[in-house]
């Protein structure tokens, strides 16, 4: 093994949903934090010393529809260009049994289980990988206990139905909050790490 972290960040309702009622695309509770100084701080920060990010089939068609462009936007957010630079140039595994052909350039599609994927990662390279927003990844990397560090943005609402990232039978774990920023719409930059 190599000593590479396994990272992960996630956007959350009140009551724990990444989606709300309806369906995936339904991003109403969350996506007007997004862009307060506070998540854009904390989208700036979790991919140094990444090397890897791995998504999923669903996250990875929408950021290849969002941050190329991000990237050469000389008026966007320097916080947005600096994440959107690094995803465009890092290596990209995506995870899915659908796909035929890597959506982006320095990106490998594998129809394998996330667990047998981060074990091949951890045993080569360098830097850590860096699960961007993919909650079909999260949650078995939870499962298996295999996250060292988890990038929470708490939404102040209550979606009242949705995708909800922790549910039942997720194995008993400790975490140690590292960072905590609130912002001035109510949301809130947590960094949580493993406890071993």
């Amino acid at each position: 093994m190599t000593g590479r972290r396994v990272r992960a960040d996630i956007s959350l309702t009140l009551d724990g949903r990444y989606s709300g009622p309806d369906g995936p695309g339904d991003l109403g509770a969350i996506v007007r934090y997004a862009t307060s100084d506070v998540a854009r701080d904390h989208l700036a920060r979790l991919h140094g010393g990444a090397t890897t990010a791995l998504l999923g089939r669903r996250n990875a068609e929408g950021f290849l529809g969002y941050w190329p462009s991000v990237a050469d936007d000389e008026d966007a957010d320097p916080r947005d260009r600096g994440y959107a630079a690094w995803l465009v140039e890092t290596e990209k595994v995506v995870l899915s049994r659908t796909l035929t052909a890597a959506p982006w350039p320095r990106t490998r599609v594998r129809a394998a289980p996330v667990e047998a994927v981060v074990a091949e990662l951890k045993s080569d390279g360098t830097g850590d990988i860096l699960v961007n927003n993919s909650a079909s990844l999260i949650r078995p990397l939870l499962a298996a206990d295999l996250l060292d560090r988890l990038y929470l943005t708490i939404c102040p609402e209550i979606a009242g139905g949705g995708q909800q990232l922790f549910t039942d039978g997720l194995p008993r774990s400790r975490w140690t909050q590292t960072r905590q920023e609130a912002g001035e719409l109510g949301e809130l930059a947590l960094v949580y790490d493993r406890v071993r």
